[in-house]
């Protein structure tokens, strides 16, 4: 029988999913990836999919905690969740958690605004998405599913899950990172020794 606890947990790793592709979508993008010249050599807009995929991740990660509303025990109250300082359970990973969503909040809103917030002041609020990638990843890591606070069960399903999508993100971040700095090595302008003169 699935419980509220089940629930919970389904639409934290759903999150976690959610952001995972929409990060990797945003990256693509950044690398000018056309799907059409290269794989799978079909035009598709996958700038829409980036935005629902963002949209889906705000959604699930709202839901993630509401849910917790209909448990037993413990006990959440509406402010529990807002501010999960003293929340009856993990107030800690439960404080790292609400980061995350209220910076993916964040950055959502202000890409919907995107157009008149302008490019230079949109794109420097967009890449606080890192920022909570790195809170919802490390929520997802150290909660305890059960809220008992228990130590990690690192080979569980979830807890590979959430692994797997981290090391990804970790691994073309840097790869984009990497490719960045060699484009801007390159974009640098020679400049002209002066001729010795005779």
């Amino acid at each position: 029988m699935l419980t509220i606890l089940d629930l919970s947990a389904y639409l934290g790793l759903g999150a976690i999913g959610a952001i995972t592709l929409n990060m990797l979508l945003g990256m693509l993008m950044a690398f000018r990836y056309s799907p059409y010249r290269s794989w799978p050599h079909h035009r598709f807009n996958y700038f829409r999919i980036h935005n629902w995929t963002g949209y889906l991740a705000l959604s699930v990660s709202i839901l993630h905690p509401l849910v917790l509303l209909f448990n037993k025990d413990p006990r959440f109250r509406i402010l529990d969740l807002l501010y999960p300082v003293h929340s009856p359970a993990q107030p800690l990973y439960n404080s790292i958690g609400a980061i995350a969503l209220y910076l993916l909040a964040f950055v959502v809103v202000t890409s919907y605004l995107r157009i008149r917030l302008g490019r230079h002041l949109w794109k420097s609020f967009h890449f606080s998405i890192y920022f909570a990638a790195a809170a919802l990843f490390w929520h997802s890591l150290f909660t305890d599913p059960g809220l008992k606070n228990a130590p990690v069960a690192w080979f569980d399903g979830g807890k590979l899950f959430v692994a797997s999508c981290l090391l990804l993100i970790t691994a073309i971040s840097l790869w984009r990172l990497r490719h960045a700095r060699k484009n801007a090595i390159h974009a640098r302008p020679i400049i002209q020794q002066p001729a010795a003169s005779d």
